[in-house]
């Protein structure tokens, strides 16, 4: 066997304890590997998994040891049904810390997804709901956790954020994250926040859309503000956003136990297709100083991850179709799909579509070797 490159996945991922205790045929890391080539080569379930492996065994064998074959789709099930997957994640985030390098303003975005149909009602299993972590420059997966229910986004997200070094970062989470104990998490490990503002703050809400009235009306005269505007467009669509920052927030009640906040955002859009234009507001509260351009690529990268990350999931990925339910399987799985995204993304030999990659990876096995074991 090739010696085993100093950052590759195997050197990561065979850190995982092997928990079983019989039945130990086919060696862990090779299962986990031949997972992570199938779903970069577009296997969405157990089944496709062992028909990759089949069909790509001469290939596979190249790098893993396959001692006895290619396992079977129950035998992929039963471990990733099994195993830990703090483990997995953990194995994880050490090996995307060290293939990226992290720059200091980088903005990372927080948010959640539902995993739809990894619902088990024989059971009585909710569907999961997946944080994560999402670095705008790199346009990597840093990491992910999993919750209960999406309310438990407020006791995951610090959780998720200890896990990973966000400092010199700008952390932007959307409403649900807006929460003074995640803003000291971040404070604490020396990251900076940008944090939407809706009604499940009222108080804050009201007094920050009241205070950028009276702005737009002239009646905040003596406040400082900062300001900037973007214009985007194409096929017929013309996109313009204006983002206007203040620090002179010291009129604020409860600032004080807000902790690191230092300004006030707001994002007007206006949007026009074919004719009709529509308008939108949102407002922000963060720890950044008054710089509205600052403020607004923050903003503009955390969209990102409903496109870059989440939508490619469910397009390229068919997650919210993953039938995959039982035990720590759905989790497991999410993270195997955010390692091929990854991959898929890291690498430049081929220009497309995730989709597309993820079809070439499939038929040419020179390209999914330069994606997987380079």
């Amino acid at each position: 066997m090739p010696e085993v490159p100093e950052n590759s996945l195997e050197s990561f991922f065979e850190r995982i304890d092997d928990h079983r205790h019989h039945n130990k045929l086919h060696k862990l890391i090779d299962v986990i590997l031949i997972a992570i080539c199938a779903v970069v080569a577009g296997a969405d379930t157990y089944e496709q998994i062992e028909n990759f492996g089949k069909k790509r065994k001469r290939w596979l064998s190249k790098f893993l040891e396959l001692p006895y074959g290619i396992p079977s789709h129950d035998t992929f099930g039963r471990i990733f049904e099994r195993m830990n997957p703090n483990e997995f994640q953990n194995c994880f985030k050490l090996w995307i810390e060290s293939v990226t390098d992290r720059t200091k303003g980088q903005v990372i975005a927080i948010d959640g997804k539902t995993l739809r149909r990894s619902h088990d009602n024989s059971n009585d299993k909710k569907a999961i709901h997946m944080i994560s972590a999402w670095a705008s420059s790199n346009q990597v997966v840093l990491g992910q956790l999993k919750t209960e229910e999406k309310s438990n986004e407020i006791t995951a997200i610090p959780h998720l954020l200890r896990l990973l070094d966000i400092s010199g970062c700008i952390i932007t989470i959307d409403a649900m994250g807006t929460q003074k104990r995640i803003a000291k998490t971040i404070i604490k490990n020396d990251g900076d926040y940008v944090l939407a503002v809706k009604e499940n703050h009222k108080t804050l809400y009201d007094n920050t859309v009241l205070f950028f009235k009276e702005m737009e009306s002239m009646k905040s005269e003596g406040f400082t503000f900062d300001k900037h505007e973007t214009v985007d467009g194409d096929h017929g669509r013309i996109e313009t956003r204006k983002y206007a920052m203040t620090s002179d927030i010291n009129w604020l009640s409860d600032k004080e136990n807000w902790p690191g906040l230092k300004s006030l955002g707001m994002v007007e859009s206006t949007r026009e297709i074919k004719g009709e234009c529509s308008h939108e507001k949102r407002y922000y509260i963060s720890s950044l100083e008054c710089d509205a351009k600052k403020f607004g690529n923050a903003v503009r990268s955390h969209w990102g991850i409903e496109n870059s990350v989440h939508w490619v999931l469910d397009i390229a990925f068919r997650e919210d179709e993953s039938r995959i339910r039982k035990g720590s399987a759905p989790e497991n799985f999410a993270a195997i799909r955010h390692i091929a995204l990854n991959l898929l993304r890291n690498n430049k030999t081929f220009k497309g579509s995730v989709k597309t990659k993820r079809l070439n990876a499939a038929m040419d096995t020179k390209y999914l070797e330069a994606v997987v074991f380079r």
